[in-house]
């Protein structure tokens, strides 16, 4: 299996979070991804490329354009406002408040932001612009007759919407990918996200479309974040009714009920007979990650991996969260391994 890294990814450096009612060390930092990068070549995975720049019209073709104009510009005009550190969101609209965009940069952080979780810094749109890149070009490879490729994104993205930033992610690799796949011919594609936290991101991009399935197992939204997306009940509208399948656990749920789970949503994805499935990648679900409270252990992420080989469809992987920095490489080769063998 090829990988696909860029070292622009360390560009983007957040120095603090709010983290309970502490400023604490950012979790996500450039080691999550180094630390993949360091194990994918020890177990000899395959061979690791740079990404192609496929431009700005793949991101655009997902994300609205005013937004992607925003990211491009947000630090600098941060800077021009005397802004010192992170540019962090001070306040969100509400539904009965105004739509318009604010002139200021502090107003336009807030209107662009789904939380305080994703601060912009001096490399910040770089990086995700680049991880957009390697996510495409992942999905080239899928597209040229490969049968699984790995995309080794950071900062992760399926938090972010069509429109708003948020929980570390700016730019949504893995549905930008899907949509290469989709703009590029095949019919239909399965977007799977077995990251602890809901993407609710992704699902929001394709909830009203039908030619994109969005399953996701994850942490219950009424005690984890991101909260308000993620219930089983969230099952797509329109067009998109019934392509949306939420699997929702709670805390401290162990590899049996989420391998169930895993089986239920592979069902689903079966009968909906995709060309492809994209795999957001997250492996916060592991017993001893600092933010999350599923109890997977390094072996359930070969079961994983194995699992979906059973699919027998071009698979796509795209790196989300983990944040136990001594097993987050050997959890991510792991389900890649597992896939393989």
């Amino acid at each position: 299996m090829k990988t696909i890294y860029s070292d622009a990814h360390r560009e983007h450096r957040i120095e603090v979070e709010l983290y309970g009612s502490e400023l604490v060390p950012c979790f996500e930092q450039p080691v999550r991804a180094d630390s993949v990068l360091t194990q994918v070549i020890a177990v000899g995975l395959g061979p690791v490329l740079a990404p192609v720049d496929h431009g700005r019209s793949a991101i655009t073709s997902v994300h609205a354009a005013d937004y992607v104009d925003f990211l491009e510009v947000a630090w600098r005009d941060w800077v021009a406002a005397g802004g010192e550190g992170d540019a962090f969101s001070g306040c969100a609209p509400k539904s009965d408040m105004s739509r318009r965009v604010p002139a200021s940069i502090h107003g336009r952080l807030g209107y662009y932001s789904f939380d305080a979780g994703a601060p912009i810094t001096a490399g910040t749109w770089k990086a995700a612009y680049a991880a957009t890149q390697v996510a495409l070009t992942a999905a080239d490879l899928l597209a040229n007759g490969e049968a699984s490729a790995f995309a080794l994104c950071r900062p992760p993205g399926h938090h972010a919407s069509k429109a708003y930033l948020g929980g570390y992610c700016y730019l949504n690799n893995a549905a930008i990918a899907a949509q290469s796949l989709i703009d590029r011919g095949m019919k239909r594609a399965a977007i799977l996200d077995v990251d602890f936290h809901h993407g609710n991101g992704t699902q929001s991009i394709f909830y009203d479309r039908s030619d994109v399935l969005f399953a996701s197992i994850h942490g219950d939204p009424n005690e984890e974040y991101p909260y308000f997306s993620g219930h089983a009940d969230e099952t797509g509208t329109g067009p998109g009714a019934g392509c949306n399948v939420n699997f929702p656990l709670p805390p401290g749920t162990g590899p049996d009920r989420w391998l169930e789970a895993l089986a239920a949503a592979l069902s689903r994805i079966r009968a909906y007979r995709p060309d492809a499935i994209v795999v957001s990648l997250g492996v916060d679900t592991f017993e001893h990650d600092p933010i999350s409270s599923f109890k997977l252990r390094s072996d359930d992420y070969l079961r994983l991996g194995e699992a979906l080989r059973t699919l027998r469809l071009p698979a796509l992987f795209v790196m989300e969260g983990g944040y136990a920095l001594d097993a987050i490489g050997l959890n991510v080769t792991n389900t890649l391994v597992g896939f393989e063998t």
